[in-house]
């Protein structure tokens, strides 16, 4: 091969380099038109010792830009492999075996495009040097296509599902047992660890297709999309709704807190729709970066409006204690709305912050731990949401309404007569979980 073309791969190159960093698992092909990034992130993927990696560049060309004018003299390569160069195009083939346990770690690929820079301050677009790429990438470990972190994921969502069932199940024995204090929010926080158990059972079936042949099945991975959007949602709606106190505390959402759902709702969607697109989306492609970015502001967005709606309720109940004359009620709702506020907040910072640092910490192949931790604050959080709530005539929570309700039903309607004094039945609908009552005056 001619050493001009060997030097130039030194100059636009494929470096292999290792970072700590999240990994996904695929059998890869990525095509990019016009760009001119000068670093294109192709893959991370943590490799055991019998793992191996092919890439194959099946076209690399460039659309303007004078590529004789490269000094490569000022660059630095690990490896340098031969060119083949066929109509203006480039392509060639390298691979990678893990053979020992030295080499064992996480890989991070990278394609570099050393002419994709200002060369000074009057440097434009015309001057960079734009390309065109069509690459497929195979990596697998000894006995799974999935990265040495990820292959425990299927049993363990296989796992965490149960888990979330069983609680769904205990949630319904409790509600049926404690009928006469059920509200139609009690039946909404039932379906949530029923719809979280599916979705995580989608998401086992679909790394296993991935494990076993290196890419998804498309019907399982749209089942999975379409759980994992409903559960983000209802999880959403849920904690907003407790956070408001309807159906507890009040039976009528305010306007204030209607906006909250029209923010919250749409922005829930929009995250989901991102998460779908990041992960059927290549990591090298311009479109990637711009909508993990998304994610991660729309995610942020979404947890700050839930806490709205209970410092609401916080404030509401700190006014109501010191001038309706039931303070001692409106004060144990108040201890309970700060413990639920608390909850929240530790449950966002653990699940966004701390369970991150975690899988950045963490050796490669016990990048599985963040997940673990995820779901286990997920459960967790469940649970003590629902002990908190649970139906019960002596829970904090409900001894507003009831009250309310009582209150309700002493306005009736008496008549007097010459002899004696005459009774009138008045039916009222409640708002409580008994449903129709009748009062007698």
């Amino acid at each position: 091969m001619a050493s001009g073309k060997i030097c130039m791969f030194t100059v636009i190159n494929t470096i292999i380099t290792v970072f700590i960093i999240e990994s996904h698992c695929r059998l890869h092909h990525l095509i990019l038109k016009d760009d001119i990034r000068q670093r294109v992130h192709l893959n991370t993927f943590g490799f055991y010792k019998d793992g191996s990696m092919s890439i194959s560049m099946n076209s690399l060309s460039f659309t303007n830009g004078n590529t004789n004018d490269i000094d490569s003299s000022t660059n630095k390569a690990e490896d340098t492999y031969p060119l083949l160069y066929k109509g203006q195009i480039y392509s060639f083939q390298f691979y990678l075996n893990i053979t020992t346990d030295e080499q064992q770690g996480l890989y991070n690929f990278y394609f570099y495009n050393c002419y994709s820079m200002a060369i000074n301050q009057h440097s434009s677009m015309s001057d960079l040097l734009t390309f065109s790429i069509d690459i497929d990438i195979k990596e697998k470990n000894p006995d799974s296509y999935l990265s040495a972190g990820e292959i425990p994921l299927p049993k363990l969502y296989i796992c965490m599902s149960t888990f979330f069932f069983v609680i769904g199940i205990l949630w319904v024995h409790v509600l049926f047992t404690h009928s006469a204090d059920v509200y139609k929010i009690h039946w909404l926080m039932a379906a949530l660890p029923f719809t979280k158990s599916l979705s995580l059972i989608f998401h086992a079936i679909d790394y296993y297709y991935i494990s076993n042949q290196g890419f998804p099945i498309e019907g399982w991975a749209v089942v999975y999309y379409i759980t994992h959007l409903l559960k983000g949602a209802l999880l959403f709606i849920t904690i907003a709704l407790i956070g408001t106190g309807w159906a507890f505390v009040k039976h009528i959402l305010s306007d204030k807190d209607k906006k909250i759902f029209m923010i919250v709702i749409p922005l829930q969607v929009l995250a989901n729709v991102a998460y779908i697109i990041i992960e059927s989306t290549e990591e090298g492609s311009s479109e990637y970066g711009l909508w993990m970015e998304i994610l991660f502001l729309v995610d942020l967005l979404c947890c700050g409006a839930i806490l709205f709606p209970v410092v609401w309720s916080i404030r509401h109940l700190q006014e109501a204690s010191a001038t309706d004359g039931k303070a001692a009620i409106n004060l144990a709702q108040l201890k309970l709305f700060r413990h639920y506020y608390v909850m929240i907040v530790c449950y966002i910072y653990f699940t966004r912050i701390i369970a991150s640092l975690i899988k950045v910490i963490v050796p490669f192949q016990w990048k599985w731990l963040y997940q673990l931790l995820d779901e286990l604050a997920t459960l967790t959080f469940f649970f003590l949401t629902g002990h908190k709530f649970r139906p019960a005539s002596y829970n904090p929570y409900l001894l507003l309404s009831v009250e309310e309700e009582d209150m309700e039903m002493d306005d009736v309607v008496t008549t007097s007569t010459a002899m004696g004094e005459g009774v009138k039945k008045v039916k009222k609908l409640s708002n409580g979980p008994s449903g129709e009552r009748e009062s007698m005056a």
